[in-house]
């Protein structure tokens, strides 16, 4: 079986020593090329297969990527890896994948993971981890990017793709006000989570900048998927029917907003109106179809693979931070 051949194999049958297949294996060293030809004939004749383990002990190289995100059943993460997948694959470099499930502990063990794995670096998204766990876990790796998460300390060595959280918040809620709703609430997402913060700043903005009270029992933190947005509204219209408009921490929470006003006979948008974030697919699909801020995720992605490449490529001085800000997609759930 080809998959039995070794190096050794390959020396016997050419003729040459071990050392020499191994320079040509991992194009080091002189070797002629008369002899480098005879090598290779033979490793397509006997179909040698060079160790993977092996050649990152040669190369303090494995050709791997880690990649963790805290939720890959969420399509933003999804989309986002597939566009840092493109990347990664056209430089011949293969995914490790990691999710979550929003849980920090998990997350550290990850990255613990991907560092006894050796990946040649990693890409952590929406990282749930307290600053000093985080810039402990990053010390683990010469090549990192953080996607969605600052660091407040000094890491020159870590690049860092940042969304407009901020500015996606305050022209959301914006959006609602100027539709002339005037108790508009937000469902904040997770507690941990970094993006959720600075979307409720541009929330908190967008009201002080239109003279609108804020109001801390219309902020209500919640899961960041279907069934914590339906179980917050629900919860959120129930204890505030004055509420008239609901901004939501991303799209999965939005369309269970949805469900929870169909089910208590809420009617979207003339009795309340509903803004998502991240535009997923899912977003022009439901009914009403959902307002919401849209983020180019694949190419979120693709800009992360590229700048941890450049990173593995050596960034002198301190790597960049890109940053992608969020436009409105209006439709009918808040028009």
């Amino acid at each position: 079986m080809a998959n039995h051949v070794t190096m050794a194999d390959v020396a016997r049958e050419a003729g040459v020593s071990l050392m020499t297949v191994s320079r040509v294996v991992n194009n080091k060293g002189e070797v002629s090329e008369a002899t480098r030809k005879r090598i290779l004939e033979v490793i397509e004749k006997l179909g040698y297969r060079p160790s993977g383990i092996a050649r990152s002990l040669a190369t303090s190289r494995t050709g791997i990527i880690g990649l963790i995100v805290p939720d890959i059943s969420n399509p933003f993460f999804a989309d986002l890896a597939k566009g840092m997948e493109y990347v990664a694959y056209s430089e011949s470099y293969n995914v490790f994948l990691c999710s979550t499930e929003e849980n920090p502990q998990r997350e550290l063990r990850a990255l613990q993971s991907m560092a006894e794995y050796r990946v040649d670096g990693v890409i952590l998204c929406s990282s749930r981890l307290d600053e000093k766990h985080l810039v402990d876990s990053l010390g683990f790796f010469y090549s990192a990017v953080l996607v969605n998460r600052g660091l407040e300390s000094e890491a020159p060595s870590v690049g860092m793709v940042m969304v407009d959280d901020v500015h996606g918040g305050r022209i959301a809620t914006h959006h609602l006000i100027d539709e002339g709703r005037k108790k508009v609430a937000f469902l904040a997402g997770p507690e941990t989570s970094h993006s959720g913060r600075r979307r409720f700043k541009g929330y908190k903005d967008a009201l002080n900048e239109t003279g609108l009270p804020y109001a801390s029992d219309l902020v209500v933190h919640c899961d960041s998927n279907v069934e914590g947005g339906y179980r917050a509204a629900k919860a959120l219209l129930s204890s505030h029917p004055e509420v008239e408009a609901i901004f939501c921490y991303n799209d999965l929470v939005a369309v269970g907003a949805l469900r929870a006003c169909s089910e208590i006979g809420v009617s979207v948008p003339d009795d309340v109106s509903i803004v998502g974030f991240d535009d997923i697919m899912l977003a022009g699909l439901v009914t009403p179809s959902l307002t919401t801020c849209r983020i180019q995720r694949e190419e979120v992605g693709k800009r992360a693979a590229e700048m941890l490449l450049e990173q593995m490529g050596g960034c002198s001085g301190k790597c960049e931070t890109a940053v992608f800000t969020p436009e409105l997609v209006v439709r009918n759930s808040a028009p």
